[in-house]
């Protein structure tokens, strides 16, 4: 199955005034969600332990906050999160900064 990172649709896991989060349920074992993060606007932040988690950042600028450290991130880059890092994203510039995450197992968050 080929899809488009930008194009990512299934199931909407969260639509609200801040984010929309979309899961493609086509695998298993993966999960690959695509988030819409509006401007000026951030994500709650959180961990999970037994978790790692890839975002790959296809719209935007902003910044983000691994553990203890943050970076800035636009269109192009990629986040790895090991597991049980703590982890949270700011929307900075004025379009929406949209990102894909990549997860094993079920969302738990």
């Amino acid at each position: 199955m080929k899809i488009k990172l930008n194009k990512i649709d299934s199931k909407v896991v969260h639509s609200n005034e801040t984010y929309n989060v979309i899961d493609n349920t086509e695998l298993d074992s993966l999960v690959v969600s695509k988030t819409e993060l509006h401007p000026g606007k951030n994500t709650s932040g959180h961990n999970h332990s037994g978790q790692e988690e890839v975002y790959i950042f296809t719209n935007g600028k902003g910044s983000m906050i691994v553990g203890e450290e943050t970076y800035n991130v636009s269109t192009g880059d990629i986040i790895l999160i090991p597991d049980g890092a703590f982890h949270k994203v700011w929307n900075e510039g004025e379009d929406d900064l949209i990102f894909t995450c990549v997860f094993d197992g079920g969302r738990n968050h």
